[in-house]
Parts: C-alpha cells; structure tokens; sequence
C-alpha cells in the first residue's frame, strides 16, 4: 500500500480571516500546486483515493489533484484537521484498506503530517520531518496489521524539485 502525504499549498496569511479554516491558497500557491500536481501526472502516478482536511486550503489543493487527474474522488476527514487524531485515521485506513484499495493520498497541514510520518516509520513522533508547502512524503504500508512503526519511506520530496 503506497500512502502519500501531501501538505497543502501557499495559503494567505492568517491575519488576512477571521478563522484559520477560511484561508484560501493564495495565486502564487495555486499556480505551484497545480505545476507539481502536472509534475505527479507526468510521473504516472495515480491516487484511489484524496483523503483531505476540511480547511478550504486544503480542499482546494485536494481539488487541484483531482483536476489534473490524479485521483477521481475526494473525502473529507476531520482527522485531518490541523492537531487532528492519527487514531482517528488508523481505524478509518483499516476500514479503507479492506476496500482493495493500494494507493491513497493525505492532503493536510504541518506540522501534523510530518509527524504522522514518523509515526508510521518509527513509532513516535519526534518532529524531525518537516514538509513544505505543497511537498509530499511518500510511505509503504504493510499489507497487514498496524503500520504504525512497521511503514518505510521512499520518497520526501520539496516543491522545488518537482517545478523543475
């Protein structure tokens, strides 16, 4: 099972609303989103499902991906909401898993998924991983049992490597 976590794009400053979960990508994060989006087509790689916090950024990065056609369906997930519960999760990608499914992807926020991350590889969480704005971790899941602690890694990439 491929698990990619995707953090959203540039948004607007949290000054700019009145609450966090109305901040919109601005147009320099929603041209780089859409451009390494492009870029993940072109590498043929192919999503089951979008898996995205409910925060209107990451709503709209979730539906970048899907416009370039990288996945044809999106679901919201409260887990994914910044400080959101990875137990929460575990039990929904266990349900998800028996669908057959083998490649999902997790648009949301840091520091959160770059913890969820060490999670998976190490167990715990120890706030090493830092993922930038619309860059994206890449974790194998094992077939079976929990991941936590049991996952590898294969892919932490930036957005400058994939706008090239």
């Amino acid at each position: 099972m491929h698990l990619y976590l995707f953090r959203h794009g540039i948004a607007a400053e949290p000054e700019e609303y009145e609450t966090d979960s109305e901040r919109p990508l601005t147009k320099q994060g929603d041209r780089k989103t859409r451009k390494i989006a492009q870029r993940l087509y072109d590498l043929e790689i192919q999503f089951d499902l979008i898996l995205a916090s409910p925060l209107l950024r990451a709503q709209q990065t979730a539906q970048i991906l899907l416009s370039v056609g990288l996945s044809a369906k999106i679901t919201e997930s409260a887990a994914l909401a910044p400080s959101g519960d990875i137990g929460d999760w575990l039990k929904w990608y266990k349900q998800w898993q028996e669908t057959g499914s083998r490649s999902l992807v997790l648009v949301g926020h840091q520091p959160d998924l770059g913890n969820w991350a060490e999670t998976l590889l190490w167990g715990r969480s120890q706030d090493a991983l830092i993922l930038k704005k619309a860059g994206i971790i890449g974790l194998i899941l094992p077939e079976t049992g929990s991941p936590v602690g049991r996952s590898q890694m294969f892919w932490l990439t930036g957005p400058k490597f994939l706008l090239g």
